[in-house]
């Protein structure tokens, strides 16, 4: 509680700065100007940590009306900053001191990388003077982070802060978005130049003159979605980015085509749709990657053809034309050839497709695609038999229906990963965070913290397995102190359970390193003064639910399930998309919605 009240007091004693600075050139020093150009830039809230290259910025936070989130790793500030974009749209901002504090943004900065995550990063560097020479906490942040940011800036002098900044803005949010690195000396911090807002604002964001479908592109693509018998919209997250959710609903709908989601996509078109499929790919529905497979047409819509979507490359949708619509150059054609490039953003060339595109029958497709399903369509693990063991199928379904679907769900990576893309059903954009491309353990807890900061109205469920919630546990003293609402679910099954999983399936049951002790996590989070409780039966998992949503705070709940469960169906190394292995008949989930 004095640690609640000396921070409430911090905030009370920060103020608006002078609205002058914004319409006039006004003498700040360099730690004054981070401050400024954040606000100006509409920032609210920033995760760091301070040190001692930083600790400049952080003395001027308390002129400026920005909520500073003080995380317990910088790992957790860049999956915050990574979470709070996820689930607003705005860029994340993270920061931190030099060299280690810089390094430990590195995991997060990569994960929002290969996600196209809009994230500025502020690191401080040692003073410009002793640059080059090893000093105390020096690291070169910049060149470590070239591979993994959209661009970076090293800023050595006072008047560069804000143009380099809003010059960050605007990389990390056009086109294909990304996380932007800005690494400030501490004499550029501690010295005075004239701030100039306006005169700092960057060139306007102009495509690359290759980022517009040229009319032979249009023409051809209208040409295949004529003809083609048996179409089917893979559905990626840049439909998110692009906020064409509806254009490509309409696309669906006018020419009643089926759409398969990647995992980042399955927020972008409602599960409750009846065109949509479910989920492609390694653990995708069975009947989703064979509709996939007996296509003679793929409308790629902001997705990069990831090899967890495609299976073996020789084999993928070997009978269908293929159009990719992606904002990237660099996507198209490669990882698979296709017959036809729309290059642009995704919005602008569907609202230039769709009224040119006639409506279509797609009623024998469907019916030839729902034929695949089988009883599997209709089977529901919420009516199985209840026959004393816990399935994390059963914990996550369970939670969407009490959360009617409704909540924002953070997942870290793993079985319980594939199993809530599965059986938690999204209705509504954005309502999915997870780290998709890097596959980044600990992601979750950090993650939705920055999700409830963005959106406090919002109800945020972290669902993690006992491997991936202890990498970053710590931040549960983040949220205590912030006061946050959260409730957190743990799939706790004694092991690293996808690698587990593969050691079954490929290793021959040689479960090396893959056992894992946890601590009491009910006791853990009572030692942060949070509450929380065990499950061990079915019986218990809706009345627990219901628990930790009624609780004013945030709750804990450790789901202890079946150890050696596995995800299905499931794709093995090189296989093609159709050559999935199924769950074995004796598994009492034999008849859940993943079966064929």
């Amino acid at each position: 509680m004095i640690m609640d009240k000396r921070e409430k007091e911090a905030g009370n004693h920060r103020n608006s700065p002078d609205t002058a600075i914004y319409t006039q050139p006004t003498p700040l020093t360099g730690a004054e100007a981070v401050w400024a150009t954040l606000v100006g830039e509409g920032v609210r809230d920033v995760f760091g940590y301070p040190g001692g290259a930083i600790l400049p910025v952080y003395d001027a936070l308390r002129k400026f009306p920005i909520r500073h989130i003080l995380v317990r790793h910088e790992q957790g500030a860049a999956h915050m900053a990574d979470g709070y974009a996820r689930a607003s749209g705005r860029v994340g901002v993270a920061m931190a001191t030099s060299g280690p504090g810089a390094t430990n943004l590195v995991t997060g900065i990569a994960t929002a990388m290969l996600d196209s995550i809009p994230m500025i990063c502020i690191t401080g560097q040692v003073s410009s003077k002793v640059l080059g020479t090893d000093a105390f906490q020096e690291v070169d942040i910049t060149g470590i982070t070239l591979p993994i940011t959209k661009h970076n800036f090293l800023v050595r002098r006072t008047e560069d802060i804000a143009p380099a900044l809003r010059e960050a803005f605007r990389i990390a949010q056009s086109g294909r978005p990304g996380p932007v690195l800005v690494d400030i000396t501490k004499d550029a911090q501690q010295n005075s130049a004239i701030f100039d807002f306006a005169a700092a604002a960057p060139q306007p964001y102009r495509p690359h003159p290759m980022l517009s479908a040229d009319s032979t592109s249009i023409r051809e693509a209208l040409e295949l979605l004529r003809t083609a018998k048996r179409p089917v919209i893979l559905a990626g997250q840049g439909i998110l980015h692009s906020g064409a959710m509806e254009q490509v609903r309409a696309l669906a709908e006018r020419t009643q085509t089926p759409v398969a989601c990647t995992l980042l996509g399955l927020t972008a078109f409602p599960a409750s749709h009846p065109l949509n499929l479910g989920m492609m790919g390694m653990h995708g529905e069975s009947w989703v990657n064979h509709a996939i497979q007996q296509a003679d047409l793929l409308i790629a819509c902001g997705m990069r053809f990831d090899d967890r979507v495609t299976g073996s490359l020789s084999t993928y949708a070997p009978n269908a034309k293929k159009i990719h619509i992606e904002i990237d150059p660099a996507e198209i054609n490669k990882n698979v050839h296709v017959d036809v490039g729309l290059i642009g953003d995704l919005k602008e060339i569907l609202e230039t497709l769709l009224p040119r595109l006639p409506g279509r029958d797609g009623a024998a497709w469907l019916h030839a695609i729902s034929a695949m399903k089988g009883d599997a369509a209709v089977h529901d693990i919420q009516h199985l038999p209840d026959n004393g063991h816990l399935y994390a199928a059963h914990v996550i379904n369970d939670i969407w229906r009490e959360t009617k679907g409704d909540a924002i769900v953070v997942t870290d990576v793993g079985q319980h990963q594939m199993w809530e893309a599965q059986y938690y059903k999204h209705d509504r954009p954005r309502s999915l965070i997870t780290s998709g491309g890097l596959g980044t353990m600990g992601f979750a807890l950090p993650a939705a913290i920055g999700a409830k900061v963005a959106c406090p109205e919002k109800e945020v469920w972290v669902i993690a397995g006992d491997g991936g919630f202890q990498m970053t546990c710590p931040e549960l003293a983040t949220i205590v102190q912030e006061q946050l609402k959260i409730n957190i679910a743990i799939v706790n099954n004694g092991y690293l359970g996808m690698v587990r999983q593969w050691q079954e399936k490929f290793y021959d049951k040689n479960y090396e390193g893959t056992p894992l002790l946890s601590p009491d996590f009910v006791k853990l989070a009572d030692a942060h003064s949070i509450q929380g409780t065990h499950v061990r039966h079915r019986a218990e998992v809706a009345s627990a639910v219901e628990t930790a949503r009624r609780h004013p705070g945030t709750f804990l709940i450790d789901f202890h399930v079946e150890q050696e469960d596995s995800v299905y169906p499931m794709i093995a190394p090189g296989a093609a998309l159709h050559e999935m292995i199924r769950r074995p008949k004796q598994n009492p989930l034999v008849e859940t919605a993943t079966e064929e």
